[in-house]
């Protein structure tokens, strides 16, 4: 598999050799769908809560009496039937959100991703990426004169000028091969790697 490889202006500037393995996948939708939601499942820190009819502050008091009043019985108004009584089946914090997802599913996930981005036009390489100063100013300007607005860059190693330039910027996010995620991937319009990138990648993925 050749991806385009580009140059500092965004055009091209040759090819480069990617391994089949991890380039040349077939597109497989729904396991691609199964990895993306089993990493935001995964991702959800499950903390809301609701209270049953034990917990609310309502008074135990009966309402009103049993009989004799032409309206309906009830115990008590902490009743799920009425309005601010407890919940039937109320959401804990102690849910447990995760997916379980095998290794061998998630690099097939990952790997279907990159190939399809790669047919698409979306993915590219380029030698390395830098700016000279941590300022947000030059990243803008630098992926602007690359005719990129939304992208994911993947660098071998993210130095402290790149990041505090970068961070500030919505539509961009600088990682590692490490910490691109399958909803990374898909989500952003480009994913521009650097050639060491690139190789990580096929190391970790082949």
């Amino acid at each position: 598999m050749e991806l385009t490889l580009l140059n500092d202006a965004g055009q091209a500037a040759g090819k480069v050799q990617a391994n089949d393995v991890v380039f040349n996948r077939d597109y497989n939708e729904p396991l691609i769908h199964q990895v993306v939601v089993a990493y935001q499942a995964n991702a959800r820190s499950g903390n809301r809560a609701q209270k049953d009819r034990s917990e609310v502050n309502k008074s135990t008091k009966k309402p009103w009496r049993q009989k004799g009043t032409g309206r309906a019985r009830v115990g008590r108004a902490s009743s799920p039937l009425w309005r601010g009584g407890g919940k039937v089946f109320p959401n804990s914090p102690e849910e447990n959100f995760s997916h379980k997802l095998n290794k061998k599913m998630y690099r097939a996930g990952v790997r279907s991703i990159l190939s399809q981005l790669a047919r698409e036009g979306r993915l590219a390489v380029v030698e390395k990426f830098e700016v000279e100063a941590p300022k947000t100013k030059l990243v803008a300007e630098k992926l602007k004169q690359m005719g990129m607005a939304s992208v994911l860059l993947v660098t071998d190693n993210v130095d402290e000028s790149l990041y505090l330039a970068a961070r500030n910027l919505q539509s961009i996010a600088v990682v590692e091969p490490e910490a691109a995620d399958p909803l990374s991937l898909v989500y952003f319009d480009k994913v521009l790697l650097t050639r060491a990138a690139l190789a990580r990648f096929e190391e970790m993925f082949a």
